[in-house]
């Protein structure tokens, strides 16, 4: 049975990451900053801790930190961007590319 999940997720600057540890292991999502723009570049999820939602929380953590600090955000990573192609809410935070 799984054990209910009871931290929260950590921004770790110093690590250019947001991270959640669950079980001894860490799940998180890495990014780079630049002015005005937070670009998402990969996420993680241990296998052993994969189908439980948890790469969503981190992803959305970090989503709320983009908009508190009000930065457009470059999806790079596949996960982050399916992330956003399927929560509307966020959808405004993405970068607009000029046409």
């Amino acid at each position: 049975m799984q054990q209910p999940l009871t931290q929260t997720v950590q921004h770790d600057p110093s690590r250019h990451r947001f991270e959640l540890a669950v079980d001894g292991e860490t799940v998180f999502t890495e990014y780079r900053l630049t002015p005005g723009v937070i670009t998402f570049l990969h996420t993680l999820t241990p296998p052993r801790l994969r189908g439980r939602g948890l790469a969503a929380i981190v992803v959305k953590a970090a989503l709320d930190y983009a908009r508190s600090e009000k930065l457009q955000v470059v999806p790079a990573c596949w996960y982050v961007n399916e992330y956003i192609d399927t929560h509307p809410e966020f959808q405004d935070l993405r970068v607009q590319r000029a046409t």
